[in-house]
């Protein structure tokens, strides 16, 4: 398995030229990952916390660009990596927004930890589910369709909220003030 190592993530990051502001949202969804990963394998030893951190800090790696091709950024960053030999980091990604299936008595994976601290993390801070998930309705919820999309998505995810915590010892409106600033942003000229 390829994971990019987090000095990689960071050129990578350069190279999109990705505005800060999504830099910063995608430092601290990996903070809530990596936090979550060290949490959760106590239980479930084979999470692989360097892919998911790996993930979490790439899964918006094409959504500065999509604010002007309006291209679907999970997809094609999902895509991006896997095209760059990164298949793992690619399925992530792909589905940090919508993940493939929701099975609540499955072991938790890493996508499941990457699309959740997403849920979490509104602009660069560790927010309630609610709180974000209000946010997602009045950022994206234009359309019928999408509505009800958001819908399902905000049932999705508090089932998954759920599964995660079942196996912690704190509970989810603990969350920010478990959270450090692990993970710090490297710039490069």
């Amino acid at each position: 398995m390829n994971i990019l190592s987090r000095t990689d993530c960071f050129k990578l990051i350069k190279t999109m030229d990705m505005m800060d502001h999504i830099i910063d949202h995608s430092v601290m969804v990996t903070n809530v990952t990596f936090f979550l990963c060290l949490q959760l394998k106590k239980k479930i030893p084979k999470i692989n916390t360097e892919l998911a951190t790996s993930a979490a800090l790439l899964h918006d790696i094409t959504k500065t660009r999509s604010f002007h091709t309006k291209e679907n950024h999970p997809e094609t960053g999902g895509s991006l990596l896997t095209d760059m030999g990164y298949p793992e980091v690619g399925s992530i990604i792909r589905q940090h927004v919508i993940l493939d299936s929701y099975i609540s008595d499955s072991p938790v994976s890493e996508q499941e930890i990457v699309n959740y601290s997403d849920k979490r993390v509104l602009h660069d801070r560790v927010v309630s589910l609610n709180e974000r998930l209000e946010y997602i309705r009045l950022r994206y919820g234009k359309t019928i369709e999408f509505q009800n999309r958001v819908r399902i998505m905000v049932q999705n995810t508090l089932n998954l909220e759920n599964k995660i915590f079942l196996h912690l010892d704190i509970k989810p409106d603990e969350l920010s003030s478990n959270v450090t600033n692990e993970i710090k942003r490297i710039d490069y000229p």
